[in-house]
């Protein structure tokens, strides 16, 4: 098979497109044909050798896919061979097979689209674990979405948005808020011309906001966090500024604030049959057409290090896709 692979650690450039061999399915495995595969952040951050999850060398990455099953290893009930379905995979994606745990396997809906179920484990799946699971967003509460128009800050407002939540959309250009706007997002602000923390003040009355979904980090978190509402809750996801902020804990004793990690990759595996139930629910909202992934652009496989380059340089808008 054709594959990505990092063979060295660093930049996005070191991944040769080459050949290996095909995969075979375990016990209680599953090989895809691989149709499309999502682009993710932490892809890159594992190729840097910089993310929590360190594969040994050689290894493909590429966090989730959508394909057919092309077989089946022991102790695989439920499944067969030929199915439709998406998967969250943790490596192996960008190539054109991938052998994965069988119960982080989904299957899919007639008129899901590849690329769109391509786009939903992580990005969807970390979003609403975390809005959902830990942070318990209840209609009528106000959330704030920094990094409102990448691959996991765009899911967050929609879902937010479907929960009944009032959305209030940071994003550093017109044209990530318009994005944002279009998604579902109630409010919008620059944070590069406006001051976040007088902005949160002026757009809630003082009252600050309930749950804060914070991909980004950096100074932008640490100016929401100041901000959060009475027992607010602050879902750390993600460090996409490079800087992990801090926070003094003062402020979360003076509101009864509440600081809370989201993993949602571990805790999926942790609890298959929840996250099973997630992505259920997920897939019906795209059937209504509740929510819809915003595709900011397909790469054929081969391309793959442009692909990641934009999604490591925060330049794109929503959810990057590789194509095999």
């Amino acid at each position: 098979m054709r594959a990505l692979i990092c063979r060295h650690l660093g930049a996005p450039d070191v991944l040769e497109y080459g050949e290996l061999p095909d995969p075979t399915a375990g016990s209680g495995e599953v090989v895809v044909d691989v149709e499309a595969a999502g682009v993710n952040f932490p892809d890159g951050l594992m190729v840097a050798g910089k993310y929590q999850t360190k594969p040994e060398l050689p290894f493909v990455p590429g966090s989730e896919v959508a394909g057919t099953i092309r077989s089946l290893g022991p102790e695989v009930p439920g499944l067969e061979v030929g199915q439709r379905v998406t998967a969250f995979c943790g490596i192996g994606g960008y190539a054109e097979q991938v052998a994965v745990r069988a119960d982080q396997v989904h299957a899919l809906p007639d008129a899901t689209s590849a690329v769109d179920a391509a786009a939903m484990p992580v990005a969807y799946g970390t979003s609403f674990h975390g809005l959902v699971d830990r942070a318990g967003l209840a209609a009528g509460e106000t959330l704030l979405v920094l990094g409102a128009a990448g691959g996991v800050g765009l899911t967050a407002v929609e879902i937010g948005h479907a929960l009944g939540a009032r959305v209030i959309a940071v994003a550093s250009t017109p044209e990530k808020l318009k994005l944002a706007a279009e998604h579902g997002a109630d409010d919008l602000v620059n944070y590069r011309d406006n001051d976040l923390t007088e902005a949160i003040v002026e757009l809630t009355g003082g009252a600050g906001v309930d749950v804060v979904y914070d991909p980004v980090g950096g100074a932008a978190a640490e100016s929401a966090v100041r901000k959060l509402a009475w027992g607010g809750r602050h879902l750390t996801v993600g460090y996409a500024s490079g800087d992990i902020p801090r926070v003094g804990m003062n402020r979360l004793l003076l509101n009864e604030g509440n600081l809370l990690g989201v993993l949602w990759g571990a805790w999926a595996r942790r609890h298959p049959d929840r996250n099973a139930a997630n992505v259920q629910r997920l897939l019906a909202w795209h059937g209504e057409g509740m929510i819809r992934p915003h595709i900011g652009g397909t790469w054929q496989l081969e391309d793959g290090v442009a692909a990641l380059e934009t999604v490591m340089n925060r330049s794109a808008l929503g959810k990057i896709v590789l194509l095999t």
